[in-house]
């Protein structure tokens, strides 16, 4: 039995930025649509405002997802990102505000329950709070952790590391330990050959001239003919000493040992 369902199969962006913009216009900084996607830039502080209006009057009813962006060369570096569903509509819009790390971003625990450990998470990783979250604590790294991994300017590698200990059930800080050195690789193709001159190459007369293809036509092309020939009698090495005959017996070979090692 073929089972309807009330929300499209595909759901189009047309009309959705000029009916969404109409009610949000006093907070509205910027709409676009972009790679398929509706975007909206809103005040900071207008945040949790705009998001209930979406979920009440335009039926925007999950919230999917809370991402973070940094943008260090920005006066306000941070970009919240919200992406809402409707599930009634078969379709998805992204809000965005910018924040930095003084400006607080108001929760939105207080319309999706699940916003609080989106919130957490982007607090953990980028640093950005969010006033009224009731337990805004790290969620992916130690309680101990120092700074915010996903930053743009957090270290590489450092003096410590945490890893998981097995033996102690907990979180240990140990020195950092390179399996290897630091090397710098060029990731050529070793059949195209490097752009400079590797080590014992400096004394090599060049590069052969594989370009030029080699063939056999005549014999001046496989090396015969009389120079080669008379190379090839010429002697390398040095005669055997010559054998004269004294008229003595060849000496023998020796007697057999004993299983006792004796005559």
């Amino acid at each position: 039995m073929t089972v309807l369902h009330s929300a499209p199969k595909f759901a189009s962006n047309e009309g959705v930025i000029d009916a969404i913009s109409e009610t949000i216009s006093v907070w509205l900084i910027e709409a676009k649509e972009a790679h398929g996607e509706v975007i909206f830039r809103v005040e900071r502080e207008a945040i949790a405002r705009v998001l209930q209006i979406l979920r009440d009057d335009h039926a925007y009813q999950q919230l999917m997802e809370i991402a973070g962006v940094d943008y260090p060369s920005r006066p306000d570096r941070f970009e919240v990102v919200y992406m809402l569903q409707s599930l009634t509509r078969n379709h998805r819009v992204m809000v965005k505000c910018s924040a930095s790390e003084d400006t607080p971003v108001p929760t939105v625990t207080t319309l999706w329950p699940n916003a609080g450990w989106l919130e957490r998470e982007v607090f953990d990783m980028f640093g950005v709070t969010f006033a009224g979250n009731p337990d805004l604590r790290r969620i992916l790294t130690d309680y101990g952790f120092e700074g915010h991994p996903f930053r743009k300017d957090f270290p590489m590698t450092g003096y410590t590391e945490l890893r998981y200990s097995e033996e102690e059930k907990r979180v240990v800080y140990e020195p950092v330990v390179l399996p290897q050195e630091m090397r710098t690789f060029d990731f050529l193709s070793p059949w195209e050959g490097a752009d400079y001159v590797l080590p014992g190459d400096e004394m090599s007369r060049g590069t052969p001239p594989v370009a030029e293809p080699k063939v056999t036509d005549s014999p001046a092309q496989t090396g015969a003919g009389k120079d080669a020939d008379k190379a090839a009698k010429d002697r390398l090495s040095p005669p055997p000493p010559t054998q004269t005959d004294t008229g003595k017996p060849a000496p023998g070979a020796p007697d057999p040992t004993s299983k006792e090692g004796g005559r």
